[in-house]
């Protein structure tokens, strides 16, 4: 196995139609996860991927695990028959504007603990994509990223991390910690421009790296949104601006940004070709609705690009 991904897929209630939710008079079911969102990203470019985790053993979590499968995703899910499976209502309040409300407190997901983890998978794969949503779900959750981490270290995987910060679930104060933790045992990292700052506290892209750099990481990648993407890899720096695209909905490109990044990093591309995979990626799932329903294939990548090449260094 290529990649493994550890943490919580959730059910997705969408408004059918843009209003306030309380409006909206019906709504379509679907489901969702940053780091699910990942793993079929990382399957339709053509890598083998397990999402690992913990469902309920309830409508939702069959539901996941049936559609993960179609994508080409394998699962590895504990099932809880005591505790349902997370819930999320995303209404769409304008056009391009996404508003979501979580129902996850005492949810499978937050219950993940090591018991949960097929290790042996884990120390089989080429890299381990975890986010601090997983980490802020619960101590038991929290543990079990360590010892993922323990295992792919032992076996010389690579470890992604991507902060994903959710000021819902915890403080800066109390994340911040946590996520310099996590980042001192992983090799790649990936924060947004305000995530790297509550990850350093460092405010200038360059010094952002270079302070995530020294906590032990050989990768770092700042994504800027609207502005592109910076990447560093050592002693080298480049710049992906972002494509212009007609947004129709945000949520899931930052999953499919990495998702390409780490397709190219399997398959040894330069620091310039995971940049621009994954700024295509990013790009590309912001043209539809959905957390991942966008993420593209090579195909879409290659008619997306076309003989452009936006990177600057």
């Amino acid at each position: 196995m290529s990649v493994v991904t550890i943490g919580e897929s959730l059910g997705l209630l969408v408004a059918s139609r843009l209003g306030r939710l309380e409006l909206v008079p019906s709504m379509e079911l679907g489901f969702g996860g940053a780091e699910s969102n990942v793993a079929i990203g990382l399957a339709r470019l053509g890598v083998p991927v397990t999402w690992m985790g913990r469902l309920g053993d309830d409508a939702l979590g069959r539901l996941i695990q049936r559609q993960l499968r179609a994508e080409g995703v394998q699962v590895s899910a504990a099932c809880d028959s005591s505790a349902p499976t997370a819930l999320m209502l995303k209404a769409r309040p304008t056009a391009g504007a996404s508003a979501i409300t979580y129902y996850r407190a005492g949810s499978a997901g937050s219950r993940l603990e090591r018991g949960d983890l097929d290790l042996s998978l884990i120390r089989s794969s080429k890299v381990l994509h975890l986010t601090g949503i997983t980490a802020a779900l619960s101590q038991s959750a929290r543990g079990s990223l360590d010892a993922a981490i323990d295992a792919a270290r032992e076996a010389g995987a690579t470890i992604s991390f991507d902060v994903n910060h959710r000021s819902r679930l915890w403080s800066n104060d109390q994340a911040g910690p946590a996520y310099r933790a996590l980042a001192a045992r992983v090799d790649v990292v990936f924060a947004g421009e305000d995530e790297a700052e509550l990850l350093t506290g460092e405010h200038d892209p360059q010094a952002q790296a270079d302070a995530i750099a020294a906590m032990g990481p050989t990768q770092t990648v700042v994504k800027r949104g609207e502005r592109g993407a910076i990447g560093f890899a050592g002693s080298e720096r480049l710049e992906v601006p972002a494509f212009n695209v007609q947004a129709i909905d945000t949520v899931g490109a930052g999953d499919a940004f990495v998702a390409g990044y780490l397709a190219e990093l399997i398959a040894g591309a330069p620091l310039r070709q995971r940049l621009l995979t994954a700024a295509a990626c990013g790009a590309i799932a912001c043209t539809a609705p959905g957390d991942w329903e966008a993420a593209p294939d090579r195909g879409a990548i290659a008619r997306f690009l076309g003989a452009e090449d936006p990177v600057q260094r």
